[in-house]
């Protein structure tokens, strides 16, 4: 068992592991340093948000906060509103309201069962793990660690290339959409905005401002022009389990004979949707025996019809986005952002590449990034992330998926071996396992390491 564990990250992966911990009688106490980056962690960005608008895209009954209890979220909302269902997509405000309160009573509870919990409200600004233990330095400070678990989320977005820095620094270019949605706002002016992208980020940002800005006009760009997929109005078994077509994409993992699988068993499927929610159980599995060849392929040229089957919009939400289209304020459109240019007058000159070869020139009041999570770490400004790349201490992965690491979290170190005292869960996982960022994932992997942490006799750590 580690005696001293760190937590690192304010999100909701690091609180699931916090309370996931906290919440388990061990032989010994436990000495618990959580450093979640701010006051009343717990949220992170994904349930930062305020607006009513923002709902989860998984329904109610799925977003429990431990294996053990599945129901936990549905319990809470019921608790609240008696009305509420377990088919229901709920605020991701409440979501957020949740995980507080339960890491918060967690904490509360710890010192019954004999563990020792330091909330600290500022991030780790390096780790430097080696086989005595971690040192975690913050500020002019710095601690010791038997164990580490890095639950930080996704990293910083980063500007686009082509765009200018003038461009940046004017603030109509914006890079990271949640902070400007947070102190947006109610403009009557006829504004002309650019979404880059179209996934599930790019909806919200459409939601948000669609109601703010009523006299707005919104452009969305991307690959493909193509907004997530949406739910079932009402809630449907998976394609049973999904068995048959597993087998036959394991005899023979390679993409194109996948992809051609997956037509076929969608097009005998009553709704394709079942086939895409009966392979989930075997995602993770399926990516680990897919090679680093047909990985990369994946990643350019299905990725983007993976996303946006696999991450669906609630019926509600893709209501009022069809709504949008259909009052003229919303048009998508198919190509690649080229440059972005700040005018004399103020204005941000898009250049676009679009299809047939041709490059067409707009003019943006407000340009918005929403491109999805950005896990590339050998770019990444993240200070802590940054430190450990550079000071050779991790592997990135080399698909830009975050580190590298075994399935089990074990973090590997500068030559490819596995650390026995390092851990991650969360998006720092997408190249070991690809599904690593949804509830139902993260709250599983908290699970596994937090009975890593917890063993009285941990296992060798192996590479494999």
């Amino acid at each position: 068992m580690f005696h001293k564990v760190a937590i690192i990250g304010g999100g909701a992966a690091a609180a699931t592991l916090v309370s996931e911990l906290l919440e388990r009688r061990t032989p010994r106490p436990l000495h618990l340093d959580w450093y979640c980056g701010a006051p009343g962690a717990g949220r992170g960005v994904a349930y930062g948000t305020p607006s009513e608008r923002h709902l989860l895209n998984v329904r109610a009954a799925s977003m429990g906060m431990f294996v053990s209890k599945p129901g936990g979220f549905l319990e809470y909302a019921q608790a609240l509103d008696p009305t509420v269902k377990g088919s229901d997509f709920l605020p991701r405000r409440m979501y957020g309201d949740f995980l507080q309160s339960r890491v918060t009573q967690a904490v509360k509870n710890a010192p019954s069962l004999g563990h020792d919990v330091n909330v600290l409200p500022f991030p780790a600004d390096s780790l430097v793990p080696s086989a005595d233990g971690v040192t975690i330095g913050y500020g002019d400070e710095t601690s010791q660690a038997d164990a580490a678990v890095l639950a930080i989320g996704s990293l910083p977005p980063r500007p686009l290339p082509g765009v200018e820095d003038a461009a940046i620094a004017s603030g109509r270019y914006v890079t990271d959409p949640w902070p400007f949605l947070a102190s947006a706002e109610d403009d009557d002016r006829p504004l002309r905005v650019l979404v880059i992208g179209l996934g599930l980020t790019a909806v919200d940002v459409l939601l948000e401002l669609s109601s703010r800005w009523p006299n707005a006009h919104f452009d969305a760009l991307s690959r493909h022009g193509k907004l997530p997929e949406p739910h079932l109005s009402a809630a449907s078994a998976p394609n049973d389990d999904g068995g048959e077509l597993i087998e036959s994409m394991r005899d023979d993992p390679n993409l194109r004979v996948w992809l051609r699988r997956l037509r076929d068993a969608a097009a005998q499927a009553e709704d394709w949707r079942t086939v895409v929610d009966g392979m989930r159980p075997h995602t993770q599995s399926l990516w680990r025996e897919l090679p680093a060849k047909e990985r990369a392929r994946f990643l350019r040229h299905a990725r983007w019809a993976w996303e946006r089957a696999r991450h669906r919009m609630p019926p509600q939400v893709a209501a009022r986005v069809a709504a949008l289209e259909a009052e003229g304020r919303l048009h998508r459109g198919r190509g690649r952002m080229r440059s972005v240019h700040l005018t004399p007058q103020g204005k941000l000159d898009v250049a676009s590449a679009v299809p047939g070869g041709n490059e067409t020139i707009a003019g943006y009041d407000i340009v918005i990034q929403t491109v999805g999570l950005n896990t590339d770490t050998q770019r990444t400004e993240h200070r802590l992330i940054r430190q450990l790349v550079l000071g050779g201490l991790v592997t990135p992965d080399p698909q830009g998926l975050g580190l590298a690491a075994l399935p089990d979290g074990h973090l590997l170190d500068g030559a490819g071996k596995p650390r026995a005292n390092l851990f991650a869960i969360g998006s720092l996982l997408r190249g070991a396992l690809w599904e690593s960022t949804a509830i139902p994932e993260i709250r599983k992997q908290a699970q596994g390491v937090a009975n890593m942490l917890l063993a009285e006799k941990p296992e060798r750590v192996a590479a494999r």
